[in-house]
């Protein structure tokens, strides 16, 4: 891969980085303070704190797992294997790397695996 399209993908991880460490570390204060700021509850507001909670607890799950790919998809960067598809070992076309600058499949491979 052109070193040029290398270092806009690079700027775009490492934004990409910054943004979900922020969101993880503020959805877990979110998730302390619900807890923190409710004393005893009645059973409807049990359930209100549960439901947040869960909603909490969700998205703060797929925000690791995206926080995940991006740190692999940078040390790809560094190991000189950012751009291959780790099933074929094909070119990932610079269009899906846009639009997914983790993708560690090539579309087809993609497709393949989502089955």
């Amino acid at each position: 891969m052109e070193s040029i399209y290398l270092k806009e993908f690079e700027e775009r991880l490492k934004k990409m980085k910054e943004a979900l460490e922020s969101s993880v570390l503020n959805l877990k204060d979110e998730m302390e303070a619900i807890v923190l700021d409710h004393g005893i509850l009645d059973s409807l507001d049990m359930a209100s704190l549960e439901s947040d909670s869960m909603s909490h607890r969700a998205l703060l799950k797929q925000q690791r797992r995206e926080l995940d790919e991006v740190i692999h998809a940078l040390s790809k960067i560094k190991n000189a294997r950012y751009g291959i598809c780790e099933e074929s070992g094909d070119a990932i076309p610079i269009e899906r790397l846009r639009a997914e600058p983790h993708a560690r499949y090539c579309f087809n491979d993609a497709k393949k695996i989502e089955k």
